[in-house]
């Protein structure tokens, strides 16, 4: 199954159209109604609770956007979603919540985050959850094996593969380096068996994500775009940008 055309049909808001300066923060509800507004789909990231429900949010500690302290994991959903972001009145929504703010107006990416543990919980909680969702949705995931699991779950539901070209620094060295070099240029790629790429756009151009756009029909989504630059590399060699900081044009 190719990528659906919705996929890349509109700009992506990257965990909505958030602007601080505006007092909207990113993932919480207001982003996401900003970019209804607009029109543009919308991309937001995952977490897992302690009791195995699937909360918007980014980050896997609270903190840095919000009030209060701690794993998410740690946490069960009721006790996350009194949680408030910063300087503002909006609290923490559930991948449920989102599906009834959003209620098919817009494109859906959903962002699955890992801790490359084998834990497949977020997959079952989010698969759950989207099979009684009939809005345009698709979810992805930077570990293969949270794909293979959405291919094995939910087979008819548009996944995708989040990549880069290499995964030698930063958080990535926590990773074991056979879990590293698993992800190296696709080579997963015939079991995930993903409708679509997610590329870093600093990293475009490059041969594995070409020869899946090229080759294999994959649609080509690429992240993070913020400057003119980067959206003049998205549009020579993606086909759609989920973007963050401004506002495309119509």
């Amino acid at each position: 199954m190719r990528a659906p055309d919705w996929l890349t049909a509109r700009p992506v808001a990257h965990r909505g159209l958030h602007d601080r300066a505006r007092g909207i923060v990113e993932n919480m509800p207001g982003a996401i109604r900003a970019a209804i507004a607009g029109n543009f789909s919308i991309e937001v990231d995952l977490q897992l609770t302690a009791d195995g429900e699937a909360m918007v949010h980014h980050d896997d500690q609270l903190g840095r956007l919000t009030q209060g302290s701690g794993a998410l994991l740690g946490k069960t959903a009721t006790e996350l979603k009194q949680i408030t972001f910063n300087d503002t009145s909006e609290k923490m929504m559930s991948l449920s919540d989102l599906c009834a703010l959003v209620d098919g107006r817009v494109a859906l990416v959903i962002e699955l985050k890992s801790h490359f543990d084998g834990d497949r919980k977020l997959v079952a909680r989010t698969v759950e959850i989207l099979k009684s969702y009939r809005g345009p949705v698709a979810a992805m995931s930077f570990d293969p094996d949270q794909v293979l699991a959405l291919r094995q779950m939910m087979p008819e539901l548009p996944r995708g593969i989040i990549a880069q070209r290499s995964y030698e620094d930063g958080e990535w060295l926590r990773l074991a380096p056979a879990q590293r070099r698993g992800m190296l240029q696709l080579r997963h790629a015939f079991t995930t068996r993903p409708h679509f790429v997610a590329y870093w756009v600093n990293q475009l151009p490059a041969p594995a994500p070409w020869i899946a756009r090229r080759l294999f029909g994959c649609a080509l989504l690429t992240w993070t775009v913020r400057t003119p630059e980067q959206r003049a590399t998205a549009a020579a060699h993606a086909d759609q940008m989920i973007f963050e900081g401004f506002v495309p044009e119509a």
